[in-house]
């Protein structure tokens, strides 16, 4: 229970508010969460600031584990970032994906990304922030066609291990990539991770599930992120078919007595 987190990208229809944020912080909390991961919180945008966000999650006597925020403020406003996160006692950045700029899909993109991302990744270091990056499905993309090397491979093996990998297991398994075996492969660089479920629905195929509603092994998969020395498993469910809080309620409850 103590490693389940909220993906607050899950519930961000219920953050435009000061109010909103208020309320669905204590939501998250009763339901027992202990942490989330601050990502499109539009009120955290416009209405408040970090220390006050921070004393939000102190009332909810919730920790804030990891953040998602853009390559540009990263790269640009380092300083300013880095005085973000000690305001929110948060240890753990991560970004989405490489910006577009570097081009999604190719190999030489991510290695100039690389390149250009280590002064700050060190410098985040130096102040007690680790770097993240989100994966999607796109990076499984092979390299070329005639290798079996993907763009999450150059990550893994040219990122160095201070590039840390917020593994989202769903877009893994989408992918056709064994999650299990991929948190194996990534033990030590995986601190924080993603997870949602993979459901078949009669018309619609598959949709994103909570968790123990679909199809993703999950009995071999957790205990990969054991021994993987995942510290924390955040919940992110991009689209709910229902009300998300329920949602939420539903992984926890499939989750705390399975880890």
């Amino acid at each position: 229970m103590t490693k389940l987190a909220v993906q607050l990208y899950t519930l961000r229809d219920h953050l435009t508010t000061t109010a909103d944020v208020v309320s669905s912080l204590k939501r998250v909390s009763e339901i027992g969460y202990r942490a989330v991961q601050v990502s499109a919180v539009k009120a955290f945008e416009t209405e408040f600031d970090a220390p006050t966000l921070r004393k939000m999650l102190d009332d909810n006597d919730l920790k804030c584990i990891a953040t998602h925020r853009s390559w540009d403020r990263l790269s640009q406003n380092t300083d300013e970032e880095i005085a973000l996160h000690h305001a929110l006692g948060c240890d753990y950045v991560a970004i989405g994906g490489i910006p577009q700029s570097y081009g999604a899909d190719h190999a030489d993109g991510y290695r100039r990304f690389i390149a250009d991302a280590r002064p700050v990744i060190e410098k985040l270091k130096a102040a007690g922030i680790r770097f993240g990056h989100h994966n999607h499905s796109h990076e499984f993309v092979r390299v070329t066609p005639e290798s079996p090397q993907t763009l999450w491979d150059i990550l893994i093996e040219e990122g160095g291990p201070d590039y840390y990998l917020e593994a989202d297991l769903y877009w893994i398994w989408h992918a056709g990539v064994d999650p299990a075996a991929m948190m194996r492969r990534c033990k030590g660089r995986v601190p924080v991770i993603h997870l949602k479920d993979k459901e078949v629905v009669p018309k619609d195929g598959p949709v994103i599930a909570a968790i123990g509603e679909g199809n993703l092994p999950w009995e071999t998969i957790l205990p990969a992120c054991e021994e993987s020395g995942v510290d924390w498993y955040a919940i992110e469910q991009d689209t709910c078919r229902r009300d998300p809080f329920d949602c939420l309620r539903s992984s926890f409850e499939y989750l705390k007595t399975r880890l």
